[in-house]
């Protein structure tokens, strides 16, 4: 009793220490430029945008694509089943600079840190090919990341995404959020393990999910903590990049590592 009395105390400070560094921080927000505003508006009331290179319009997009595809060739040389759960092959390429410049472009950073109101953590990059499923499994059973209040992961499609390539989904924010019923109707089943199709259907309609098909070029923000969301079954493969960003300092930086370490192999380039 007394131990969980604890903790609800240090969440509570800790929670009561972070509104605090917001507040002092609203006056150090780097301004960003009027263009920019439509993509943190929308992840302030979304917690998501949909955006494509093109509309950025970075000048590190060529080098970022051009290393993209030299290295795609290479992935998924194994004998993948289309029966089987095939997991994804992920390459960590943080190291690489073609791929953490993007990440890193000063307007990029600008637009992340006026949405969570705090300095952004740019944790890295990785290069993915997600592979031809049956079943849910692993990041495609819905769920929440939980590195943090605030994870932002920026995902490019690589090839044109339909729903046969399994496109990110998701529930729209309000849906799920703290003041719905539907939060608590969800937790147990979030805490322990990721939740299917079906069982997710009996509380949150189909009908409601969001799926974000999109063209090669397609960039979707979203803030994976506060969304849930997952990866859907797919009859054909999709490419992907995957940029990981939290606050500064993260809650849990333990489990950010994975975008920077040996957790994943990096490729020859």
């Amino acid at each position: 009793m007394l131990n969980a009395i604890k903790d609800k105390i240090e969440a509570l400070n800790s929670e009561v220490d972070y509104r605090i560094r917001i507040w002092r921080y609203t006056a150090k927000l780097p301004t960003i430029e009027e263009r920019d505003r439509r993509m943190v508006n929308a992840l302030k009331h979304e917690g998501i945008c949909i955006a494509s290179l093109a509309e950025l319009g970075f000048d590190s997009t060529t080098q970022l694509l051009n290393a993209a595809h030299t290295i795609l060739p290479s992935m998924g040389q194994g004998n993948y089943k289309d029966s089987d759960q095939n997991p994804p092959e992920i390459y960590t390429v943080t190291h690489i600079p073609d791929f953490y410049n993007w990440g890193s472009e000063p307007r990029l950073l600008k637009i992340l840190e006026n949405y969570v109101g705090l300095p952004i953590a740019y944790h890295g990059v990785q290069i993915r090919k997600d592979f031809v499923n049956t079943n849910q499994f692993s990041t495609m059973l819905w769920h929440r990341d939980s590195e943090d209040r605030h994870i932002i992961k920026l995902i490019i499609y690589l090839n044109d995404v339909e729903e046969k390539h399994g496109p990110f989904e998701y529930v729209p924010a309000h849906l799920t959020s703290i003041n719905s019923l539907n939060f608590y109707r969800l937790y147990s089943k979030l805490y322990n393990s990721g939740i299917n199709d079906e069982e997710l259907n009996k509380i949150v309609p189909k009908s409601a999910w969001r799926s974000c098909t999109g063209a090669a070029g397609t960039v979707i923000i979203a803030d994976t903590q506060r969304l849930l969301h997952h990866g859907t079954v797919r009859t054909q493969e999709r490419s992907t990049l995957f940029f990981a960003y939290t606050t500064n300092p993260a809650k849990r930086p333990g489990l950010c590592t994975q975008y920077w370490d040996d957790t994943f192999p990096k490729p020859n380039y």
